[in-house]
């Protein structure tokens, strides 16, 4: 046994050389010894700093503790009481800046490595085929849930919790929102995504695929189905920096490049009829996560130079360390410092260059971080062949544009109060519809709390007005 708060069990990846020629998944994952081990190394603090950081408030203290003696069943148990799908937000949560950020071993970089013993037991799970089982009394009042990614996997769990008929309407063909087309398989491996979401329709879900809210059937029409109504649309629609030469072929969201990469298997051509053209000298605009995904699969779709352009530096960047060190070690290059003028073109219309600014920084502005102010005169130009432009996202206009007394913010999020409810009577939203970019645990804590609030709105309505049609 590892003496308690010795050093951090460090797992096994994938060589870089390795991984750039292919999307399986980088961490190798620790085997049944090296989770207790690591497990072992937990102060077990009385105060569970780790525990009041998490979103969707886990008892990792318990969690952890079963781990360190070999009792897996129960702590994926325990894990499943608080988390629908403990294997994705382990392997994709920002747990340095939540729990493992305020483990008092993180002080000295050795903090517990939470997320990966969460994701150790979820996937231990799967390949022991163990289900968590909850008896439902089924109350019979419906509830549609509009979107199938963290925060709408959340509610409907809870909802079904609780006994009421959930229906789950996903635009796309598969479900599981952005855990699908935003975060590629190396990062979170696609059998993992299918089989946490499967549990859905395992415990009485009706999942309606291919149906576009506003389309294929109106909002009214939901309203007059269901009891209550949770939006959980996400944020699927890009924004662009408004610059000369964006729509010259070769520039892409990030949204398009990765729903083409990993929803529609472009890396996999031409077993997959959807190719994307990746040219081999790519610029990505942006520094986060989403940035670094897009510099990731760039390099696997064959990019020879692959660059982050920003505006701050890496210190300055939202991207997890762990991501941006795993690119680093992937061949990417990191120019700081630099913003986009415009994009320049070839006669033929393709992309043949990036003109751009240099920077540097002032005093912090709103969001705590430097301000990047330009250096007159420090105009440069980069070759590139692609562009992709990853600023962020907001909530699709398409969708909240067909439903007018829905209450907006002046991000175009939707405007909620405290309990998540929206302008609309029974209707409830959270995730990235009203947070703009949020984190997958900061979004299944929004199912959770929305799942509540639904259940005290319908309990507390008159039966008739309720009940199942």
């Amino acid at each position: 046994m590892l003496e308690i708060g010795g050093r951090r069990v460090k797992m096994a990846e994938q060589e870089p050389g390795i991984r750039v020629r292919n999307f399986r998944s980088v961490p190798l994952g620790y085997t049944p010894e090296q989770a207790m081990i690591e497990a072992q190394r937990c102060v077990q603090c009385a105060h569970a700093p780790c525990e009041r950081h998490c979103p969707v408030r886990m008892n990792l203290r318990q969690i952890i503790r079963r781990i360190a003696c070999g009792d897996f069943r129960n702590a994926f148990l325990i894990a499943k009481q608080d988390n629908p799908i403990p294997a994705i937000a382990g392997l994709v949560c920002p747990q340095e800046e939540q729990c493992e950020g305020v483990c008092p071993l993180a002080g000295r970089g050795q903090g517990i490595n939470i997320g990966k013993l969460e994701a150790f037991i979820a996937q231990w799970a799967m390949e022991n085929k163990l289900k968590e089982e909850f008896h439902i009394e089924e109350k019979g009042q419906r509830v549609a849930v509009i979107g199938s990614g963290p925060a709408g996997i959340s509610c409907t769990v809870d909802l079904r919790r609780h006994g009421y008929v959930v229906s789950v309407y996903e635009a796309l063909h598969v479900a599981g929102g952005v855990l699908q087309y935003g975060i590629p398989a190396f990062r979170l491996p696609k059998d993992i995504v299918d089989y946490e979401i499967s549990y859905l329709e395992e415990i009485g879900a009706a999942m309606k695929l291919n149906h576009i809210v506003g389309q294929n059937v109106t909002f009214d029409e939901l309203r007059s189905e269901y009891a209550a109504i949770f939006i959980a649309t996400g944020a699927g629609a890009p924004q662009f920096l408004g610059i000369e030469g964006e729509c010259l072929k070769g520039v892409y969201s990030a949204n398009e490049f990765l729903i083409r990469t990993n929803l529609m298997k472009a890396y996999r051509f031409p077993d997959y009829d959807t190719p994307i053209v990746c040219g081999s000298r790519v610029g990505v605009i942006g520094a986060g996560n989403v940035a670094m995904d897009v510099a990731r699969c760039a390099v696997r779709l064959g990019a020879r130079d692959v660059y982050i352009l920003y505006r701050r530096t890496r210190r300055e960047s939202p991207a997890r360390e762990e991501e941006i060190q795993h690119g680093l070690e992937e061949g990417i290059n990191f120019i700081e410092l630099v913003n986009p003028v415009r994009i320049l073109g070839r006669d033929d219309g393709w992309v043949r260059a990036v003109e751009l600014v240099r920077m540097r920084l002032a005093e912090p502005d709103q969001s705590g971080r430097p301000r990047p102010v330009v250096i007159p005169g420090s105009e440069f130009t980069m070759e590139l062949d692609t562009v992709v432009e990853s600023l962020g996202t907001q909530p699709n206009r398409l969708f909240l544009d067909r439903i007018p007394q829905l209450k907006r913010t002046k991000w175009n999020t939707i405007e909620v109060d405290a309990d998540l409810k929206t302008s609309i009577d029974g209707v409830y939203a959270g995730g990235d519809a009203i947070h703009g970019n949020a984190t997958v645990i900061l979004a299944l804590g929004d199912g959770r709390k929305a799942a509540q609030s639904i259940h005290g709105y319908i309990s507390t309505r008159p039966r008739q007005l309720h009940s199942d049609l």
